[in-house]
């Protein structure tokens, strides 16, 4: 059985394989992570719709593919609530639960940026049902560009860093990075603008790295040292 299995619910193999960099360069000694995307979903997960596709696709996969720990690996969450309904199912843990959860654990208000405007109303539905709407300084969007787009366009990270700047002015102390696809960037724009960027991947895994070594049937082969 796979200690941690992150599923990226949309179709880009750019994505797929910048979320897996990101989540393997965190990775222990003695766990073991698979990374897998959902070939026939859109490259990006925009719409109501696409995320309700999209969570139906993460469900049968992580039923195919048995893990300790299951990722949702994007900003939506899709398939979050039916893996926690499973029946001695996985740990679930959603990217957008843990990036916003992370983010008020290093500032008093925090920022979000969304792929597009159609995100934004999702998102804020999610705050509300987390009841944390009160510590957001405000969501700013890229005008509905691509997953990969923040990985390979300099356009569309000049961008993100003007958006982070943005939201930094309008009082928030943490930026949330608003799609799985932009962890590759986390480091640089943190660099760049000074402020505390949450990349959603490194977030969930640090997550998924807690419950699978708090997990007394794993033997994890530092943990004496």
């Amino acid at each position: 059985m796979t200690d941690i299995l992150l599923i990226n619910p949309n179709s880009s193999g750019t994505v797929t394989r910048g979320m897996d960099r990101t989540a393997r360069a965190m990775l222990p000694a003695g766990l073991s992570l698979q990374t897998l995307d959902l070939p026939d979903s859109p490259a990006t997960i925009a719409s109501d719709e696409d995320v309700a596709r999209a969570g139906l696709g993460v469900l049968e996969l992580a039923r195919r593919t048995p893990a300790r720990v299951v990722i949702t690996g994007c900003f939506s969450d899709p398939g979050l609530d039916l893996l926690r309904a499973m029946e001695g199912g996985p740990v679930a843990i959603g990217c957008q639960e843990a990036a916003l959860l992370s983010a008020m654990a290093r500032a008093d208000r925090f920022g979000v940026i969304a792929l597009g405007p159609k995100s934004i109303p999702r998102h804020l539905r999610k705050m509300r049902m987390m009841g944390i709407e009160g510590r957001l300084a405000g969501e700013l969007h890229l005008s509905g560009c691509s997953a990969e787009a923040p990985m390979r366009d300099p356009e569309a990270y000049a961008l993100i860093r003007t958006r982070a700047e943005e939201l930094g002015a309008m009082g928030a102390g943490a930026i949330v990075l608003g799609c799985a696809g932009m962890a590759p960037i986390r480091a640089r724009l943190e660099a760049e603008t000074g402020l505390a960027i949450v990349d959603p991947v490194s977030a969930a895994m640090a997550q998924a790295i807690a419950a699978v070594q708090g997990d007394p049937g794993f033997d994890f082969d530092t943990e004496a040292e």
